[in-house]
Order: C-alpha cells, then sequence, then structure tokens
C-alpha cells in the first residue's frame, strides 16, 4: 500500500488494516477447522478500535485484570475470559458482571473466593491454572513454568479431584511458539494432569501460539487440538496475544539530532525505547528498521536514542547505505503488539498517535495524546 508518510502524524503507531485481516482470517481458519475457539489476549494487543474487525472473527477476548476485561465488555460486547494472577475480594462481583470464564492461579484464591462466586446469580465457568512444570521458552522472563514460578499449580499441589464449581483447567506455557512447542507442553499436561483432563468440561491452552507466522505449521495445530478434544471431550480455547498484530503495522519516527561521542554516532529520536518500544529492552530484541542493512556490512552505522534522560534509552548496531540527517523518516516495523501495549509517559514524552492506514488506502486518525493524559496519570 503506497501512502505519504509525510502526511501521517509523527511519532505514530500505525496499523495496516489490510495487513490485520489476513492475520484475522488464518486465526479464524485455524478456529473452523479445529473446532477450538480463538481469544484475543488484551495483553498482547488492545487496540480496541478494531474491535468491531476483530470480532466477525475471533471468539471474544482474555484479560488479565479488571480493567480488560471491562474494555472488551464495553467496546467488543462480550463477556471475556479471565486469568488473572490474583482476585481483589472487593472487585469479584465485577470480573463476574465482565467475564463468562475465571481461572483462579490457586487452591487458595479459589476457597477465598469460591462463595461469592458460587453465589453470584450470574453463572461463569471457573478453572484452575495449572503448571505443567516444562516449557522450551529460552527468555527467562517469559517462561511462567521456570522453576519455582507463582503462575499456575503444579502437580504435587493439585487435589485428585476438581474441586466442587471447577470445571476447566488452564495453561499456559508458550511464547512466539510452533505449534511442536504445545505439542511437548500437551505431552507434560497428560502426563501431570491427565486424570483430571477427563473431569474437565473446557481446557484453555493460553497464548504464545505465534499462529499468523509464515513459518507456523498450522496443520500440526489443528491436528493437536481435534486429538485433544477427541480424546478428553472438552471445549477447547486458545489465547494468542503476539499473533494477534503480528507485521500488521509499524512505528512511525523521525531524526531530530545526531550527537557523537568517542566516534560513535547516536540519532536522537523523537520516540523512545523504555517508553515506547520497551519491549526492545526487556526481551530483549533489536527491533527492524525499515531501510536499514547489516551494520557490519553498512557504511553509516548508529546507535538510535530516545530523548529521554535514562542512559539506557538506546539500542545500537543501525547500518544505512546513506548517512541519516535530521528531519529523516523512521519505521520501526512490526510494533503493534506487546510492545504497543507497554508504553508510558516516563520523563513527561508525549505518547505517539494513533493510526489506521484503511483497506481503501486512506488514513483514519484514531486518538492523540497530549497534557491532559500525562497529568491524569498523576496527581
Amino acid at each position: 500500500m503506497s501512502v505519504d508518510l509525510t502526511k501521517l502524524p509523527n511519532p505514530c503507531y500505525v496499523l495496516d488494516e489490510v495487513k490485520f485481516i489476513q492475520n484475522m482470517e488464518k486465526l479464524k481458519y485455524v478456529q473452523d477447522a479445529s473446532g477450538a475457539k480463538i481469544l484475543c489476549a488484551l495483553k498482547g494487543f488492545a487496540m480496541w478500535s478494531t474491535f468491531p474487525i476483530m470480532k466477525k472473527y475471533l471468539s471474544g477476548c482474555t484479560a488479565s485484570s479488571l480493567f480488560e476485561s471491562r474494555l472488551c465488555f464495553e467496546e467488543m460486547g462480550r463477556d471475556s475470559h479471565a486469568c488473572a494472577v490474583i482476585y481483589q475480594e472487593n472487585e469479584i462481583n465485577d470480573y463476574i458482571k465482565y467475564n463468562s470464564h475465571l481461572t483462579f492461579n490457586s487452591i487458595s484464591q479459589w476457597d477465598a473466593l469460591k462463595g461469592k462466586v458460587l453465589k453470584n446469580k450470574k453463572k461463569v465457568k471457573c478453572a484452575l491454572r495449572i503448571n505443567p512444570e516444562y516449557s522450551d521458552v529460552d527468555t527467562a522472563i517469559y517462561n511462567p513454568c521456570a522453576p519455582g514460578s507463582r503462575l499456575g499449580i503444579t502437580a504435587e499441589h493439585m487435589p485428585k479431584h476438581l474441586p466442587k464449581g471447577i470445571t476447566g483447567l488452564h495453561f499456559h506455557a508458550l511464547c512466539e511458539s510452533n505449534s511442536d512447542s504445545l505439542e511437548r507442553v500437551l505431552e507434560a499436561v497428560e502426563a501431570k494432569f491427565g486424570h483430571l483432563l477427563h473431569e474437565a468440561d473446557w481446557v484453555n491452552f493460553g497464548g504464545g501460539h505465534h499462529i499468523t507466522r509464515e513459518d507456523y505449521d498450522t496443520d500440526l495445530l489443528i491436528e493437536l487440538i481435534r486429538n485433544f478434544k477427541e480424546n478428553y471431550k472438552v471445549e477447547v480455547f486458545l489465547e494468542p496475544g503476539e499473533a494477534i498484530g503480528w507485521k500488521t503495522g509499524f512505528l512511525l519516527a523521525k531524526v531530530d539530532d545526531i550527537v557523537e561521542a568517542n566516534k560513535e554516532k547516536t540519532v536522537i529520536m523523537n520516540v523512545s525505547f523504555t517508553c515506547h518500544m520497551p519491549d526492545c529492552l526487556e526481551m530483549p530484541y533489536k527491533p527492524a528498521v525499515r531501510g536499514a542493512s547489516i551494520a557490519k556490512k553498512a557504511k553509516h552505522v548508529y546507535t538510535f536514542g530516545g530523548p529521554t534522560c535514562l542512559s539506557g534509552d538506546f539500542i545500537k548496531g543501525f547500518g544505512f547505505d546513506n548517512a541519516l540527517k535530521v528531519g529523516d523518516t523512521l519505521i520501526f516495523e512490526d510494533m503493534m503488539h506487546y510492545t504497543f501495549v507497554k508504553t508510558t509517559m516516563f520523563n513527561g514524552v508525549n505518547h505517539p498517535a494513533i493510526g489506521i492506514l484503511k483497506s481503501n488506502g486512506k488514513f483514519k486518525s484514531v486518538r492523540s495524546f497530549g497534557y491532559e493524559d500525562y497529568k491524569g496519570r498523576m496527581s
């Protein structure tokens, strides 16, 4: 799609509607072929201006907090599935209001709140989150099954039978994973919790399924789900987050200054890694920049730095064949998931605008930000 980027707000997160719909179509195909229900994990993609499109393809959303639950309820018009590490007692009735399914992270949480849940006029389906104690996720910060993890109940601490009122099981052990990883996780789940699977009515396979990635083995995923449904006679849910917005848009930025120290040239941008691309520092990973080349082969190599006072707000090694100059446009690829939902206004740095490149080739501004947004977070 050809669009004059100089006419767009800068900085700006830009979603490509055509690419987003392509992701939705692939997810819908898996959903229909497997018989599973696919939910959008709002922790990975919460751009609610896309909900009118999304709800044509997916079965709803999954939430990790009360605010995410309410967002799905109000903006998609559907009850969400909640899987929170903790439910506050004074919020549980609101969770019930906004959700059709609740997953509890511990037996103690269920015991503490089951009275309010079971007595509520609205009947929600409840599950326990289990920890299969297996994951092939290499990055420790994103491995929910690491030894000593606070997330989910290990087999050692699970009862012999599902407690009264619990009809489902929920596990999450993947991150940017292909379906062969899920196959190995399922082997661990069945080995440790197989007797409980036969008692369950529904099972949530969690997130981390990189379904919209080009090399993802969808045939294997469909086969795994079908076999699981047949073996245990359960309803299956998947809740990908990153796969929803995977490669559907970019962060538009520009060069504000270029400084040099110890022969290292640093581009000062109007966007920040710590504020606007925090996943790049947390994972960490080096984002793709349109037009950049391999630093070792490039004529001009730069460090990219943000406008904040944080010393570590930079990433090194961006190569270009032509020298950059003040005012040049920068495009950070694939910025519509995870890092997009973690943004802050640290240092009082304004948040980039949000917009959509529509399928008709026109740009639609969705949201802009200003001082009142920053002030509203403070007191």
